[in-house]
């Protein structure tokens, strides 16, 4: 406690900037011991998705101080490992995104490198897209993807457009550590650096060219728009249950089109997403207008997270009088995209495994209706995602292969494939936590792409007479019933960090041997390797019949995720382990 004090004194002494200066003073007067800990008694840590925490003042939050010192340190390294290196930086609708892009555009040209600047908020993907499309040799996006409303974030990029690797976030890590955030950061003006050339706007032709390369990954005929009025023909193509379903909606004339409700949940997505979406037909958008504007605040949303149904409840709100087959809501950096479809009276909200698992079919069963062998295609899911991949995998013929946690692992799997003159084989990626890609434009999830693609995958069921939860269903009953479940726990602070160090200690010291009555096969621990993969801080409990449950402390966030897999005849036996499973995890957990 007596250090984090000193070093709120220190940051008194030596801070200029106004809103820092108030924040530290109240904070000094206010004397609360436990503010002062949680804003001082670690470095904000840089990883291998960037930095990511609370805005405010402090080593442990995102302010200028701590932004100006992660990228002198970017500097550093770009300097040292790229002849004339230049870097893309775009920014989603958080609060302080353009001050913190000023601050990084700044110390970038400072230190001799040419920055390339979206002029407005545009999705993560779009920045992946600028760093290829334009040579660069890294990638800033400011975001702090689906946080609270508290938080921002700094992802930095490789030059294949991919989250940097771990050896990079290593290598840029130590140049941070060596950077006095006070001392050593060099800064030009940013209107100076623009009359020397050394930071630019980035030219709409890039976002062009890059919703060019969304619309060439569409698996349906250029001239299908998707709110035609299905004439029957094709209608029985997939097989029996959907062929009777299919003739009877024709038959019935309630084939008329995608009806759809979409959200930006004020974040970056509307541009892109709208551009898509009108590109491949989809015009009859209904818009969330308390969620249009860029806002970070999410005045109605504080938790902008498509996984929760909490950040859908306006969208669902609109859905009963607008009565849409579908609602789409990208989150803030538009990387990320949840569903919620009409079933019956009411809306259902998929998850991320159940659309993963649906466009993973659609891709396949689309690409072999129209003459693909799949023998040499390859997809990429995570190791958390379902295990129902395996059965889609096995039904069609193509290659799965699994990753760790965080989308740039498929994306540096792609990159592996390109090198090797091979980019044609990877067909989809997805990971459980929305994020879905299915070409190799970008190298990062995209709901861009994503949001295009569902929406042509609920017209293609919707012409055989289904809603994508009686799809989903259908797959249930196609190929068993696998369910999944993913519980977070927190641990908040300086305590909360070492709670959750001594726990994972505990698990791999001691594994249970039964989880409320199942027995565990085996017990992983990834933190040596497994299966080739790159150590990680993963521990897996393999049940006996199939069935696994997995420990993993999150990478942005003070939380562990218990990721519980399930596997039944019917869905009613699975639930009932999963009930038992969550049980079982909490304990271990508590």
């Amino acid at each position: 406690m007596t250090n984090a004090f000193r070093l709120l004194d220190e940051w008194l002494d030596r801070a200029q900037d106004e809103e820092v200066l108030a924040e530290l003073e109240a904070m000094r007067a206010a004397e609360d011991e436990s503010a002062v800990a949680d804003a001082f008694f670690q470095d904000l840590e840089f990883g291998t998705a960037g930095l990511r925490g609370i805005i405010g003042a402090g080593t442990n939050r995102m302010n200028v101080y701590t932004v100006g010192r992660a990228t002198q340190g970017f500097a550093d390294y770009l300097v040292a490992n790229f002849a004339a290196p230049s870097v893309a930086i775009a920014r989603d609708s958080r609060n302080k995104g353009e001050l913190f892009v000023r601050v990084a555009a700044e110390v970038l040209a400072a230190n001799g490198i040419t920055v390339h600047v979206y002029p407005r908020v545009e999705p993560t993907p779009a920045l992946s897209w600028a760093v290829r499309c334009l040579g660069c040799s890294g990638g800033i996006c400011m975001t702090a993807s689906h946080n609270p409303a508290a938080y921002n974030g700094y992802k930095v990029y490789g030059p294949d457009g991919c989250q940097i690797t771990t050896e990079a976030a290593k290598a840029i890590s130590n140049a941070i550590q060596s950077v006095d955030a006070f001392l050593d950061v060099r800064r030009m003006d940013f209107d100076a650096a623009i009359e020397a050339g050394l930071v630019k706007w980035i030219d709409d032709v890039v976002l062009d060219e890059y919703i060019d390369a969304v619309a060439a990954e569409s698996l349906e005929p250029a001239s299908a728009g998707l709110n035609r009025r299905c004439d029957g023909e094709g209608a029985a193509e997939l097989g029996d249950p959907e062929a009777a379903a299919g003739e009877a909606a024709v038959a019935n004339g309630t084939c008329t089109g995608l009806k759809l409700v979409y959200t930006p949940l004020n974040g970056s997505g509307l541009e892109c997403v709208g551009r898509i979406l009108d590109r491949v037909g989809v015009t009859d958008v209904t818009l969330v207008s308390e969620q249009v504007s860029p806002d970070g605040d999410f005045p109605t949303c504080p938790y902008p997270n498509p996984e929760e149904r909490a950040a859908l409840q306006k969208g669902l709100e609109l859905c009963e009088s607008v009565r849409p087959d579908l609602l789409l809501a990208t989150d803030p950096d538009a990387d990320r995209v949840g569903i919620a479809v009409a079933d019956g009276d009411g809306y259902a909200l998929l998850s991320g495994n159940e659309v993963g698992i649906l466009l993973l079919d659609y891709v396949a069963r689309k690409r072999v209706a129209r003459g693909e062998d799949l023998s040499r295609a390859m997809a990429v899911t995570t190791i958390v995602s379902s295990a129902m991949t395996d059965a889609i995998a096995s039904e069609y013929g193509f290659e799965l292969r699994r990753v760790l946690t965080g989308f740039k692992y498929i994306g540096e799997l792609i990159g592996e494939l390109e090198a090797e003159g091979e980019a044609e084989r990877f067909i989809f990626g997805f990971e459980e936590s929305y994020g879905y890609l299915s070409g190799s434009h970008v190298r990062d999830k995209d709901a861009v792409n994503a949001s295009m693609l569902i929406c042509q995958m609920a017209l293609d069921w919707k012409s055989r007479g289904f809603n994508l939860a009686e799809a989903m269903r259908f797959l249930y009953e196609k190929h068993g019933f696998y369910r999944n479940r993913t519980i977070s726990l927190s641990y908040p602070g300086a305590e909360g960090a070492a709670r959750m160090a001594d726990i994972m200690t505990g698990l791999r010291a001691s594994a249970p041997a039964e989880l409320d009555g199942y027995v565990v096969e085996r017990a992983l621990d990834y933190a040596g390797g497994v299966d080739g993969l790159p150590p990680a801080n993963v521990i897996q409990f393999d049940l006996v019949g199939g069935d696994k449950l997995i420990v993993r402390p999150s990478g942005t966030e003070p939380k562990i995720k218990l990721y519980l897999f399930a596997r039944g005849e019917t869905d009613a036996e699975a639930a009932v382990k999963l009930d038992a499973f969550e049980a079982a995890g909490r304990s271990l957990l508590a």
